[in-house]
Order: structure tokens, then sequence, then C-alpha cells
């Protein structure tokens, strides 16, 4: 099964640290697509076939909190789920994101081990969703 996953992050290390705890982690995903900001992540969600959004708080243009709702908005991506990485230590933040329908949470820095703790469980439930 293929699974695609877009990590929206406006710093490149961020967003190269991820893509290698992924391979570290020996996860198998397909494709890693990536995004500086909200507002071309939703771009980069127009031209690609998307499974999992992992997405920063803090970004210029459109942050996170934007870009998740705009997803869990859209009918279109309403069905992608979206999970944190952030440096973000507030318990209330993040009780908010997920009351707003965020699935996942993960704290920067983060491990290859504690990615595939975070992603596992979405490839999981996609691989069941879709019989693969």
């Amino acid at each position: 099964m293929s699974f695609n996953i877009l990590t929206v992050d406006d710093s490149n290390t961020t967003r190269a640290l991820i893509k290698r705890a992924m391979q570290v982690a020996d996860l198998p995903v397909t494709e890693i697509y990536e995004a500086a900001n909200g507002a071309l992540a939703l771009e980069q969600l127009k031209a690609h076939e998307v499974h999992l959004i992992l997405v920063d708080l803090h970004m210029p243009e459109m942050n996170g909190i934007e870009l998740a709702h705009a997803v869990l908005k859209d009918p279109s991506t309403k069905g992608i789920p979206v999970a944190i990485i952030s440096a973000e230590p507030s318990a209330k933040r993040i009780a908010e994101l997920r009351q707003a329908g965020v699935k996942g949470y993960l704290k920067k820095p983060f491990t290859p081990e504690s990615i595939k703790n975070l992603v596992k469980p979405f490839m999981e439930s996609q691989h069941v969703a879709t019989g693969n």
C-alpha cells in the first residue's frame, strides 16, 4: 500500500529531520511532500494524494492552526488526518486542537522512534480502511 505524507514547517531543517526520522524508523512511506506554510500546503493537497499531514503550529502566512481548520472544514480534505509536530508546550492549546479535530501531537525535539509512534497508527488505520 502506498502511504503519502505532507510535512508542513517553515524550517527546511525540520522538514529534512522529519523525513530522515521516517527513513531511520523504516516507515513504509511512498512520498513525503513538503510545504513551508499552510498556504503552500493547501496547494500540495490539491496536487497530490496525501494520507497524513504533519504540521508545525508557528509559521508565516498561514499557521498550523489555520491550516488544520481549513483542512478539516473542506469536504475534499476533511478525511485526511492532521497531526501537530511543535515545540508548543501548552496543554490547553493541545486540548483545543484535539477538540477541533487534530488527531495527534508530537513535541519537538523528536526522535525516529517518536515519529514512528506518531505515524504508524495512521498507517495501520489507513490499511484497515482501504482493505489493503
